[in-house]
């Protein structure tokens, strides 16, 4: 089997364990369960609406990267209770999920710059990706808390020292990519984390020619 065919199958797997549970959250009547089952399924589509829409090449793995996370956030977390059943669950994610809105910050200037439609030195765009991973968190955090205000649920666990926790670990893992971009650009050291940036840019360019700043 291709791997373009393995990922397409395991992305539908878990669309069809979504809808299953949606079934099952009608029947007994779980509202709140169902409204999360519906928003990680519409998120399993989007990676590649964004991808026809914006012309913006996403490889499978990535995209399969995406997906899984929102089903382990919202379906595995919320809906099955994982948040309860291992304590490390919520820092897995969020500490996960801001090195990934870290990296998508540092994507999204670096194409700017790779086009030439900005001139810009590297540390603003470790500085602008920093600050996107940690506004997403941030945003995240008021959806919690408006959820357990609105709807009487418990997203944040313990409270403020829930929302510290996320807040730190998405703080600490948004650095480490910030800083991790920025050596990538300014240098050729040949580290851990400049290999794996590197392949990654690599792959989603398609060449190897990468423009430095």
């Amino acid at each position: 089997m291709k791997i373009i065919d393995s990922f397409k199958l395991l992305v539908n797997l878990l669309r069809l364990t979504l809808l299953a549970a949606a079934v099952l959250a009608i029947i007994y009547g779980s509202w709140f369960n169902l409204l999360i089952i519906v928003i990680t399924l519409v998120f399993t589509f989007l990676p590649r609406l964004v991808e026809k829409k914006y012309k913006i090449y996403i490889p499978l793995d990535f995209e399969f990267v995406i997906i899984f996370f929102v089903y382990a956030c919202l379906f595995l977390g919320e809906v099955r209770g994982f948040y309860g059943r291992f304590w490390w669950w919520d820092i897995f994610l969020h500490t996960f999920s801001a090195i990934a809105f870290c990296f998508l910050g540092f994507i999204a200037f670096f194409l700017l710059f790779k086009a030439e439609k900005i001139k810009t030195h590297p540390a603003w765009i470790a500085i602008f990706s920093f600050c996107f991973s940690l506004t997403v968190a941030v945003l995240w955090e008021i959806f919690e808390f408006t959820m357990d205000q609105v709807f009487e649920t418990n997203m944040q666990k313990s409270g403020l020292m829930d929302t510290m926790g996320d807040l730190i670990s998405a703080s600490v893992s948004s650095l480490l990519v910030a800083v991790a971009g920025y050596i990538y650009l300014k240098s050729d050291q040949q580290s851990i984390l400049y290999r794996w940036l590197d392949w990654i840019i690599k792959k989603i360019f398609h060449d190897r020619q990468i423009k430095k700043i």
